[in-house]
């Protein structure tokens, strides 16, 4: 029964990816965000709990992908496909027969999400140079980032409107990091092994950052997160390409 503990969270973690996409698709995004961030909750917790029980397995390592490409696969294409369709004529996808083929195009541009994400977890698997930090981005940070503009749509509007709320730079974001979820580009991860600055100072800067914005943006901050943690990971890695070129 021990053994099936870190199974049954990652289970959670389906139910929760799962119940998010029923919600969204009756156009509850915020209630369809929040489960999402529940999956992710259950997404940390089932490798901490197989860790300490010491129980990992193969059938668990190719559950939890399963698991993270119905919560960060799937259910964040639908969020992405209603923040669009929303802002199109008719507001709705029956309308969708008197759009321009530009307007269609642009609604079903959030279906590329899915394959790159699930292209994203059989590489990641496979790929032994991802221990400790990321090559491409991982799925749930592109999860968060549409989670993100739900919350932001909602606690602060103007500021997402006047920087997502275009249906073309919705779509065009959506392209653009399912590039990046199978792209070479090294991102950092947010687990800080240890205090020091040498070896964690990427991090520190990014949530100085983060404090900082929040500050000045308050809520609008959420929109900011993963838009930052891409720009932190870009320097990084021109950083570490100019150094060893010295």
């Amino acid at each position: 029964m021990r053994k099936q503990i870190p199974n049954l969270i990652t289970c959670m973690n389906v139910i929760s990816g799962t119940l998010a996409i029923f919600l969204a698709m009756y156009g509850l995004l915020t209630a369809a965000a929040i489960l999402i961030l529940v999956g992710m909750v259950f997404d940390f917790f089932d490798g901490m709990t197989a860790r300490l029980l010491h129980v990992k397995s193969e059938i668990g390592k190719e559950l939890d992908s399963l698991a993270d490409m119905v919560s960060f696969g799937v259910a964040p294409a639908i969020l992405a496909y209603f923040l669009i369709v929303r802002e199109l004529p008719g507001g709705d996808f029956l309308h969708f027969a008197t759009w321009t083929l530009g307007q269609q195009i642009t609604a079903v541009m959030p279906v590329v999400i899915a394959p790159f994400s699930a292209y994203r977890l059989a590489k990641f698997n496979l790929d032994v140079r991802q221990a400790t930090s990321f090559i491409g981005m991982p799925t749930p940070a592109n999860a968060l980032f549409w989670v993100c503009l739900v919350f932001g749509s909602y606690y602060t509007p103007e500021l997402y409107m006047t920087l997502f709320g275009k249906p073309g730079v919705l779509a065009s974001s959506a392209l653009i990091l399912s590039i990046l979820l199978i792209s070479e580009l090294p991102m950092f991860s947010l687990k800080i092994s240890g205090f020091g600055w040498r070896e964690n100072k990427i991090r520190y800067c990014y949530f100085i950052c983060l404090i900082i914005s929040a500050g000045i943006w308050g809520k609008g901050i959420l929109i900011f997160i993963i838009p930052l943690y891409i720009l932190f990971s870009v320097v990084e890695a021109l950083i570490k390409i100019t150094t060893s070129n010295r």
